[in-house]
């Protein structure tokens, strides 16, 4: 079964359109990511499928409930973590839990029972009692994630979950998440632009980008259906359009992609191809000054599709990526 069906879901804002036309089916069980930079419509659609919004256009079913028309039976269903910190800071970690849970008129007994469960689960029973505004900023995210399950919901929506956290505490929040689909069984729908948070953890991805899908598949798929491995050279900025050219000319080669001195080149089986390269460089009376070779990640596949990276989205980027797609015919 189904937990998330979308049929051709689509939000405006005014002449804006975040969300364009998006189709998509997401199977029960399942560890689900929206990767795309900030802007791309990642939490638009969260918020949709949340109720939070509705949409312009289209259809969709949440936990067997029509977005449309059982927006309240959709709502006992979910539980959402969002971007924003959502925790009052002057009640303790329990207090804040139990809140949620009165919310959704659970009685004493039970409240009692799942405060207990949730709170072994996200590892805070010895710090329940603590006030808020003492927790660590892992730990706050660990709470919030104990309030979105103490009413036992089939589907968890997290908006950037680890967004402005250090590594060691992500990772320890990709443990937790991990944990909660493989012993609850819970569906867990996620939004990100980290890309080893996406790799990491998801089952499937759909890249987002100006709010369309423009790829859909397991992480190891679409890192697979590059084409080849990732060669990448460094040579002074003046000679980049050279190298470009000699590696047009390389069989095999499916992408080039530049980043001021860098070149990256999508090809199969890139050791063997990596002396031609060097020794046409050097023909050509061309310094490189590195070289390396990488198996694809979800950035060359997010490069692929949109010719830039989600740092150059979120504007981190100076230089403007230049992206060349090669289609030769070859007898």
């Amino acid at each position: 079964m189904d937990a998330i069906v979308l049929e051709g879901l689509t939000k405006t804002f005014g002449s804006v359109k975040a969300v364009d036309t998006v189709s998509l089916r997401i199977p029960e069980g399942q560890l689900f990511g929206l990767l795309g930079p900030n802007g791309a419509g990642k939490t638009t659609i969260i918020n949709m499928l949340t109720t939070l919004l509705k949409p312009t256009a289209g259809a969709a079913t949440v936990a067997g409930f029509n977005l449309s028309t059982e927006p309240d039976n959709i709502r006992r269903h979910i539980g959402i973590i969002f971007q924003d910190p959502s925790l009052d800071r002057d009640l303790t970690g329990r207090e804040n839990i139990d809140f949620h849970a009165m919310m959704y008129g659970m009685s004493k007994e039970l409240r009692h029972q799942k405060i207990a469960e949730v709170l072994e689960v996200v590892d805070l029973a010895q710090k329940a009692d603590l006030l808020v505004d003492q927790y660590s900023g892992g730990m706050k995210r660990r709470l919030e994630i104990a309030r979105g399950l103490v009413h036992s919901p089939r589907i968890l929506f997290l908006d950037e979950p680890t967004l402005g956290l250090d590594a060691q505490t992500r990772r320890r929040i990709w443990d937790y998440l991990r944990s909660l689909n493989k012993k609850l069984g819970i569906t867990v729908i996620l939004t990100t632009h980290y890309m080893e948070e996406a790799d990491s953890l998801c089952d499937r991805i759909a890249i987002i980008d100006h709010g369309r899908i423009i790829a859909l598949d397991t992480p190891e798929n679409l890192k697979s259906g590059l084409g080849g491995d990732i060669l990448t050279f460094e040579c002074d900025e003046t000679e980049v359009d050279r190298v470009i050219a000699i590696l047009q000319d390389i069989s095999g080669a499916s992408s080039v992609i530049s980043d001021g001195m860098k070149i990256s080149v999508v090809i199969p089986n890139a050791e063997r191809h990596l002396p031609e390269i060097i020794a046409n460089v050097q023909a050509a009376g061309i310094m490189l000054q590195s070289a390396s070779i990488k198996k694809p990640s979800l950035e060359e596949v997010f490069i692929s599709y949109t010719g830039s990276t989600i740092r150059e989205e979120n504007g981190s980027l100076s230089d403007k990526v230049r992206s060349f797609t090669i289609r030769r015919m070859r007898q």
